[in-house]
């Protein structure tokens, strides 16, 4: 069994790839941070040769707009890795009660279980969302599993159709059986 160190170190390895595919395959006109000073002053200077047009609150502006566009684009991440935190916790808490000296067979058996249906919502989730992915084109696709309902956010440039929506709720169904399913749609900022 693994200790509650070795999971933590796993999650913040399993984080850390994929932050990084994350920026490696995210478009460059967001990575300001990386240019060496000067050049940003310089295309500015080619932009506006006068300088009549910039100010340093223009600037600051700039920069805001730029962070709020790549928080949007992380959303479906955040949230992804926020779910696995509270289920890698859920499931933390069950390897105690297996674990545990003082717990009984049947708890023990219970949590088993638990376990199971965790490690199986989560791979069935997995599935979905490289399925509605694939089926489609669209550019993202978030797939959650709570209370006996199943939540699918789909990012994309146009606003999806009913049967677009039929057939996502249809593989949704062939997954999780009968279960009620929303489909939230998210428009992708160009």
């Amino acid at each position: 069994m693994l200790k509650k160190q070795t999971v933590w170190l796993l999650t913040m390895l399993s984080l850390m790839i994929v932050l990084s595919v994350y920026y490696m395959t995210s478009p460059s006109s967001g990575d300001l941070a990386y240019l060496p000073e000067g050049e940003d002053s310089a295309e500015e200077a080619a932009s506006d040769p006068e300088g009549e047009n910039s100010s340093e609150a223009d600037k600051g502006e700039a920069d805001v707009g730029d962070i709020s566009n790549l928080g949007e684009d992380q959303l479906f991440t955040s949230i992804r890795m926020e779910i696995e935190d509270e289920r890698s916790a859920a499931k933390d808490r069950l390897d105690d009660v297996v674990a545990s000296s003082s717990a009984s067979i049947e708890e023990k058996n219970q949590a088993k279980e638990k376990m199971n249906k965790l490690e199986e919502v989560s791979r069935k989730e997995k599935i979905l969302e490289k399925s509605i992915i694939a089926s489609a084109g669209y550019s993202d696709v978030l797939v959650r599993h709570e209370d006996n309902k199943v939540l699918v956010h789909v990012k994309n440039s146009e606003e999806l159709s009913k049967s677009e929506v039929v057939n996502i709720i249809q593989m949704v169904r062939d997954e999780f059986n009968k279960v009620e399913v929303n489909v939230d749609y998210q428009p992708v900022n160009k």
